[in-house]
């Protein structure tokens, strides 16, 4: 783990004022001129707005390839990345920043999603391996194999079935299919629902009463499943190109999905849209390159999911406002395409992951009344 920041120029000297144990509103950075550090320069006021310990944060060294999925647990305690090195890596969130797991080895191909359970201390992962393992967090130990699809596992999502509180895993896969499991470490190795697609599902949502699945194919359309009745109910169209991931807004009213024509759509999922074609917002910024890479989109949630973001073969990340549809960063700071973004659960903090192999912690401004 390291720390980014610019050097210090010859003979000049960086010094930063130790923050308490509560994040102080203002940081100052001093900047000083020649050695004496009575001849200050510049005093630079940098305005804090999380938790973490520094602004910016690089978490590196754990992957030896590309990360292709990151995410923070529920609590925005505790985070989580997947590589094409085939192993997972566990990191704390906040201070002192620690690699407390590294999970190897239970894939045989690249490790290309994965999600933290909603109910207990398991996490799921797909690979390109055809297989769903079931992590124990606790012991770092694979407690469940799936042989879940005949191709390449694109993406998985859970959700908690009605009131049962069961966890139900959906999975998307290049054999065409849609197939939903039941989570747990002890759950069944036939699938409770598969549903033919006709062509590879790059990516896999569900809604949020858990009774609909959201479906990107490579036939450029989002089709939306009735789990109940396993059949399709009607497709979003729009993309030109196949879409790369799908996430639903925190308000489950909206889905955002990238593309590999670098056109994001926000797609409106309410039962009775105002809008014909269910196209609610189209953003342009974050190019998708030509290495067909399945970018991972994001929705802000400590204000409600008023921003989006997706990384691009730019290596930057770009972040929109929902509402306006304008760009309100370009971040900068990987040396390869970024291909995961995640939001903290609870403060303005950004989640990147690139191929570059390392993961980026990046504070940005919490949103006006949020």
């Amino acid at each position: 783990m390291s720390k980014r920041g610019a050097s210090p120029p010859p003979g000049g000297a960086l010094i930063k004022r130790a923050r308490s144990g509560s994040p102080a509103p203002n940081t100052q950075i001093a900047i000083s001129s020649s050695n004496d550090e009575r001849e200050q320069a510049l005093i630079r006021t940098v305005k804090r707005t999380s938790s973490l310990e520094a602004p910016i944060i690089s978490l590196s060294g754990s992957h030896s390839s590309e990360i292709l999925s990151c995410r923070f647990d529920p609590s925005g305690q505790n985070i989580a990345a997947c590589s094409a090195d085939r192993s997972v890596s566990l990191w704390r969130t906040y201070s002192p920043n620690t690699n407390y797991g590294l999970i190897a080895n239970t894939h045989k191909a690249p490790i290309l999603d994965l999600q933290w359970s909603l109910v207990s201390q398991l996490m799921y992962t797909v690979s390109a391996d055809h297989t769903m393992n079931v992590l124990d967090l606790t012991t770092g130990q694979r407690v469940r194999k799936l042989h879940a699809h005949r191709g390449i596992i694109n993406s998985l999502d859970r959700t908690l079935a009605g009131g049962a509180g069961v966890e139900l895993v959906v999975t998307g896969g290049d054999d065409g299919t849609v197939r939903i499991w039941e989570g747990g470490d002890d759950g069944s190795k036939q699938p409770v629902s598969v549903y033919e697609l006709g062509c590879p599902v790059t990516s896999v949502c569900w809604s949020a009463d858990g009774t609909s699945i959201y479906a990107g194919a490579l036939d450029n359309e989002i089709h939306v499943i009735d789990f109940r009745k396993n059949e399709e109910v009607y497709t979003l169209m729009g993309h030109t190109d196949t879409p790369t991931s799908l996430s639903l807004s925190p308000n489950g009213h909206y889905l955002l999905s990238p593309s590999f024509s670098s056109q994001t759509i926000i797609h409106d999922v309410r039962p009775f849209s105002p809008s014909p074609n269910r196209v609610h917002r189209v953003l342009m910024g974050a190019p998708a390159g030509f290495e067909n890479t399945l970018l991972r989109g994001a929705w802000s949630k400590d204000d409600g999911g008023r921003r989006v973001g997706v990384g691009g073969a730019d290596r930057t990340v770009c972040i929109w406002d929902v509402e306006s549809g304008k760009v309100l960063y370009k971040l900068p700071g990987h040396k390869g395409t970024v291909t995961a973004v995640d939001f903290h659960p609870k403060e303005p903090i950004i989640l990147t992951g690139s191929k570059d192999a390392t993961l980026l912690l990046g504070e940005i401004e919490p949103t006006i009344g949020a």
